[in-house]
């Protein structure tokens, strides 16, 4: 490397990393490509993963925070409360599924164009159409995409966010850039305060070394300013922030050195939780691109050196290592949807080495590295939808199933107001449109004596899964066989004894 150590950090004030800001400011204005991006993006998740796709048990807890149609779910320690105010302008007033998946659909399109094009003039157009192609095309992302879900967007957050720090030090003049890293860094810790932390650590390093007190104050206040509600709920619900992270680590089964790697690899087969993460491993092909993924970035850093802007592409690859880390080597479980915040910043350095290798050959070779190139981004994309398709497939019968479980117990009496307690109360609640309740575990919320005293008011079901045993209070209620489930229905309020 003919930069030293040091010029990595500051090689924004070299010609290779420099960029005039009237270039940087004329390339900005030509959004064609990437809206044109966008609007496939969203497209193709209504196409795909239907916007019928009945409610997640994580999307109904943020759900059901803020819709005045259902009882709000336990909120645990690790959950954050930026999913709910951004489907808040919907689900306050509607209960339609299909118009909260179109709301998410159109919003996370629109992030990801914005995300893109923060980085107009720091790599060409059609690396960054590349770029969000590839992430656009992963089937966590368009599953996850219209989805009341955090992961994705912490993810354009962080590509929001690394790429306005990357255009502030381009062009110190403009004020938008600043801004933007305000904006990212708080959109980040308003999702997810802790991946915040993880995502930024190289920013921190970076900002400290180039001595830049404004960057500095961008990053710190947008990352304050997001994980506001996030601290203040600590203390008002958990007693503190130390005792709110110390009940998050539980919950995620013990924060510390957990190799989770084989876990991810598991999950890629299209599980979207994997706990605990058993069975055998997905076909070689359905794995292979996440192999493939960072030797492409690293040579896309391999040629950001030669090429003398190396900023611009090890930053991102330092972000998405350390947004990576925690999931990979600290949790014992794993869900694909964790890493969403790594493939999004991998994915440019990934996009610039697949550019170089099909422009870069010369004479004879150029023809058969660009069939190769080709060859495997069209595997790569069948083996992408063909997971989609699967996943998509299985979790629309399992939200038909607690619909369909939610009818049966209005049959048999359980209308709101109601509560659910034991297997599976929290969807099972919510499609029914009774609160939910649990005596112990990650979503312990009430007690036993509190339940029989609920029955003597109102309808109260309590589930079994399969091989389970029921709840020792409600072992003399009757009992009903509904799928694969026993639900034991209180007998009609009034008849129970209060206390």
């Amino acid at each position: 490397m003919s930069d030293g150590p040091g010029a990595l950090l500051a090689g924004t004030r070299r010609g290779g990393e420099q960029l005039p800001a009237q270039h940087t400011r004329r390339r900005a204005r030509r959004p064609g490509p990437l809206a044109l991006l966008a609007a496939v993006f969203a497209l193709a998740q209504l196409a795909l993963v239907r916007p019928v796709l009945g409610l997640g048990w994580d999307e109904i807890v943020y759900v059901s925070q803020v819709t005045s149609h259902h009882p709000a779910a336990f909120f645990s320690a690790p959950r954050s409360r930026g999913v709910s105010l951004l489907v808040a302008p919907v689900a306050s007033w509607s209960s339609s599924t299909v118009l909260l998946r179109v709301h998410l659909a159109v919003l996370s399109a629109l992030a990801l164009y914005l995300a893109l094009r923060c980085w107009r003039g720091l790599f060409p157009t059609r690396v960054l159409v590349t770029a969000g192609a590839f992430f656009a095309s992963l089937w966590v992302t368009l599953f996850y995409g219209p989805q009341a879900m955090p992961n994705y967007w912490v993810a354009v957050g962080a590509l929001f966010t690394v790429g306005c720090l990357l255009r502030h030090r381009a062009d110190p003049a403009a004020r938008g850039p600043l801004w933007g890293v305000v904006a990212g860094a708080a959109l980040m810790a308003w999702m997810r305060p802790a991946d915040a932390v993880w995502v930024t650590v190289p920013l921190l390093v970076t900002v400290l070394a180039l001595r830049s007190p404004r960057l500095l104050l961008a990053l710190v206040g947008g990352l304050a300013a997001g994980a506001v509600p996030w601290a203040v709920e600590a203390y008002a619900a958990f007693g503190g922030l130390r005792e709110r992270l110390a009940e998050a680590s539980r919950i995620q089964g013990g924060l510390g050195w957990q190799i989770a790697v084989d876990d991810q690899l598991r999950s890629l087969g299209g599980r979207a939780l994997c706990r605990p993460c058993t069975g055998s491993m997905p076909h070689p092909v359905i794995t292979l691109w996440w192999f493939v993924l960072p030797l492409l970035a690293v040579l896309g850093l391999i040629v950001a050196v030669r090429a003398r802007r190396t900023l611009r592409t090890l930053l991102p690859l330092a972000c998405a290592t350390t947004s990576a880390l925690p999931y990979l080597f600290m949790i014992g479980y794993a869900a694909p949807r964790f890493l969403q915040p790594a493939y999004a910043l991998l994915a440019i350095p990934v996009a610039d080495a697949l550019w170089h290798l099909v422009t870069a050959p010369r004479g004879r070779w150029r023809p058969t590295v660009r069939a190769l190139v080709a060859l495997g981004l069209a595997g790569h994309l069948t083996v992408q939808l063909t997971v989609l398709v699967y996943t998509v497939d299985r979790n629309v019968d399992s939200r038909r199933d607690w619909a369909r479980t939610a009818g049966e117990l209005h049959r048999l009496g359980v209308r709101p107001p109601c509560l659910v307690t034991g297997h599976e109360a929290i969807p099972i609640g919510y499609y029914t449109g009774c609160s939910s309740g649990a005596t112990s575990g990650n979503n312990e919320n009430t007690t036993v004596a509190e339940i029989v005293r609920t029955a003597g008011r109102i309808p109260v079901a309590a589930f079994t899964g399969p091989g389970g045993t029921p709840p020792g209070y409600a072992r003399d209620w009757p009992a009903h066989r509904i799928g694969g489930l026993e639900a034991r229905i209180a007998p009609a309020p009034g008849s129970v004894p209060a206390g």
